[in-house]
């Protein structure tokens, strides 16, 4: 499968690098240093580099991976989304990490998720990636004690989900289908509470989470 990765910080670097060592064609772009898209570029036989309307082009599913702010931007030419897969772990919650505090603030009243399927009507987005941290995902495996963690997504389209699941378990994490797209609206509130959480006890980066079934 063709994947752009837009925005190749720690987490969308991480997650390229797995899916092209999994045999997918990975195209990075969207850094804020040109040599570390040089890096990941000569990385693997499966990846390249190029610009955001390069990797869109190029990909069959998008992996938007930037903060919040960079959106207006990256979006701007929503029109070469159409008909694309397009994940998102972009949260629009402004964490200060710090401080015993009840919850931490944001401006929104929709998921980032939905306005990202707003801004892009055309494209199939799901929402998924946003509970768990890059550190993980940079390490060899993400079998830990003997379970692998969870990765809740949620989204509209069915064949969309089917796609991104098979991608989370090309990343090892157990993938948990958390319904439609407005789930994101929770989805996002509680990866924010995770990383919180992670942060005061002490944890981050080096914590998963892991939902039992039965």
């Amino acid at each position: 499968m063709k994947i752009g990765i837009v925005g190749s910080g720690n987490m969308g670097a991480a997650l390229g690098t797995i899916w092209a060592g999994k045999g997918h064609q990975v195209m990075f772009s969207y850094a804020k240093d040109a040599n570390k898209l040089n890096r990941l570029a000569n990385s693997n036989s499966q990846t390249t580099q190029g610009t955001v309307e390069e990797a869109v082009a190029f990909a069959e599913v998008v992996m938007l991976a930037i903060p919040y702010p960079s959106m207006e931007e990256v979006l701007a030419h929503k029109t070469i989304y159409q008909n694309k897969v397009v994940i998102t772990c972009v949260s629009g919650l402004q964490p200060d990490f710090s401080g015993d505090t009840i919850g931490l603030s944001t401006k929104l009243s929709i998921s980032v998720a939905e306005h990202i399927s707003h801004v892009l009507q055309n494209s199939k987005v799901v929402e998924a990636f946003n509970i768990t941290f890059a550190e993980i995902l940079q390490i060899p495996s993400r079998e830990l004690d003997g379970n692998k963690p969870s990765i809740f997504y949620c989204g509209d389209d069915v064949s969309a989900k089917e796609i991104v699941a098979d991608l989370i378990e090309d990343c090892d994490y157990v993938p948990i289908n958390a319904g439609g797209l407005r789930t994101a609206r929770s989805l996002e509130t509680l990866a924010t509470s995770w990383v919180q959480f992670a942060v005061v006890a002490g944890l981050f980066p080096r914590i998963a989470m892991h939902s039992l079934q039965y």
